[in-house]
């Protein structure tokens, strides 16, 4: 079921399409969380969340007004207070194999070594506090802390389309958005195995802890979004271990090589010659999983023989030959079976060339199976009457065995990542509160401290047992005065109030102390990304 929004709301989830939102909801037959998209053009136009320009007709009046009001008071006689009345999103915007196909993914993902500058320059966009990126060859996921929910996509959707190249209008088609515990559930999801192309596989994990290790230490991977990576590890590994989701599971690289197997004759391996091009993680996993099935000769081509080696040595018995790419044409000339998972970010295979092969001895086609983003065989190759290309979106395929065990074990997991969203956004929910529990206590501890201090005077002299009964009485007092004020900013479900009542609460103690959290929150945002564009 799908439900039409006109608008964006901080706890649902929406999708852009040519900057107008749409709500997704999940569809309830499907255990692994696939969502349809819906694109409707909203009844009216679109609200910005936040404006920070003034007001043309109105720049002489407030400069006028008071030429010693400061940038950021000239802002709550502006559209920029906005700003205070709307905390910062936690958003994923993103793509993967449910909402767009390979080559679109392709052209979106980003290699590896490039995403600590990725998240500078999505942190120096304007609305955006806080990033990360998860680029596999399934999904390419940009996770953000935005100040303003409607200028935040559309920022990051433009920075989308400017590295990768593809439109704007083509990336709103394929996109999809969810925010604050829409995002978080996603990723715990993604993170336990339940959104991947093979439910429960290991490798996701594996990418989601690479993404905090190299984002580390990366100006703009803070306390939000370091926070729900190192959460999402976490629920990951509870998932896998408390229902064993993994078990009877297979990764993408053991999906093609039961594609393979369920493709050749008689479902043996050895009566076709094999070929693996590229010996990296991916490669590995492939040859270990061909050992598994049964495959004891194949040719490895790589750049180098040094990994080869490696698997050499965790092979026993196992025929591996090594070639180097200079005699990549010829091994896959000979071969009837070739996997190909290199990081090439061009393709290895032409049409033009796989044209002039020789016909597969063992079978009627020869068969690529291609499970590397970008892809290394191109795509027109599959026109050929000799040979058949299946890439990473044909491993649907493999998954459709055991479906009930499946949807048990996922079910078994969507409870533990309940809780674990509810404990994660308790967490976050706390931080809006944080400085303002600090202010208040500290504005408490000043008057106690000073009032302290005169009765002291006043009293003359005392014993210091006297001063330290006194002393214990106006800590209690200010302790019992403050403990309804305290209990009042803390999300206890016990007590059963909503975020949004915890944080009127926030905002009258900083009217009624003059406690100014917010403003000076606020003030130092506004500060750090007014620097970001002067420099």
């Amino acid at each position: 079921m799908v439900v039409v929004s006109s608008g964006l709301s901080n706890s649902g989830g929406g999708v852009l399409h040519n900057n107008l939102p749409c709500n997704i909801r999940r569809d309830v037959n499907n255990p692994v969380g696939v969502r349809r998209l819906i694109s409707v053009r909203a009844s009216g136009p679109v609200n910005p969340r936040c404006e920070f320009a003034l007001d043309r007709n109105n720049d002489d009046d407030v400069v006028r007004s008071s030429s010693s009001v400061s940038a950021l008071q000239a802002l709550k006689y502006s559209a920029g207070d906005r700003y205070t009345k709307e905390r910062s999103s936690l958003m994923v915007i993103g793509l993967s194999f449910h909402t767009a196909p390979v080559d679109i993914r392709e052209k979106l993902s980003i290699p590896e070594a490039q995403l600590p500058q990725a998240i500078s320059e999505l942190c120096a966009l304007n609305h955006i506090e806080e990033a990360a990126v998860l680029s596999t060859c399934n999904r390419m996921e940009i996770y953000v802390v935005a100040l303003s929910q409607h200028r935040g996509v559309k920022e990051v959707t433009e920075w989308m389309s400017k590295v990768s190249g593809v439109s704007v209008s083509e990336i709103s088609q394929h996109q999809f958005l969810l925010h604050n515990k829409d995002a978080t559930k996603h990723l715990f999801e993604v993170s336990a195995g339940l959104d991947s192309l093979i439910l429960g596989e290991g490798q996701i994990l594996s990418q989601v802890k690479h993404v905090v290790k190299v984002a580390q230490g990366v100006p703009g991977f803070d306390r939000k979004i370091s926070g729900l990576f190192k959460h999402a590890i976490t629920v990951g590994k509870r998932v896998r271990t408390e229902t064993r989701i993994s078990s009877g599971s297979v990764s993408v690289s053991s999906a093609a090589v039961e594609l393979a197997q369920m493709k050749i004759p008689e479902s043996s391996f050895d009566s076709v010659r094999v070929l693996v091009v590229g010996a990296g993680k991916m490669g590995k996993l492939v040859i270990k999983h061909l050992v598994a099935k049964g495959c004891t000769k194949m040719v490895v081509v790589n750049r180098t023989e040094d990994k080869v080696n490696v698997i050499r040595g965790e092979c026993e018995n196992i025929d591996i030959v090594y070639q180097s790419f200079s005699e990549l044409s010829s091994c896959a000339s000979e071969s009837d079976v070739i996997f190909t998972c290199t990081a090439s970010e061009t393709p290895l295979f032409f049409k033009e060339q796989v044209e002039t092969f020789p016909t597969s001895t063992s079978q009627s086609q020869r068969m690529f199976i291609d499970i590397s983003i970008p892809r290394n065989v191109e795509s027109c190759v599959s026109d050929l009457k000799t040979t058949r290309v299946y890439n990473v979106d044909d491993l649907k395929e493999v998954v459709e065995a055991n479906k009930e065990d499946r949807s048990r074990k996922a079910l078994e997991a969507q409870q533990i990542i309940s809780e674990e969203v509810h404990e994660f956004e308790a967490w976050k929910d706390s931080l809006e509160t944080v400085p303002t529990l600090k202010k208040l206590r500290a504005y408490a501890e000043r008057i106690r401290a000073s009032e302290f201090d005169k009765c002291i005077e006043k009293m003359g002299d005392l014993t210091k047992k006297q001063k330290i009964a006194i002393h214990g009485l106006s800590k209690g007092i200010v302790n019992k005065l403050l403990e309804g004020p305290m209990q009042h900013l803390r999300s206890d479900e016990t007590e059963g109030r909503t975020l949004d009542e915890i944080l009127e609460n926030m905002h009258a103690l900083n009217r009624i102390f003059g406690l100014d959290t917010e403003i000076s929150i606020l003030e130092e945002k506004i500060r750090s990304k007014m620097e970001k564009v002067k420099s």
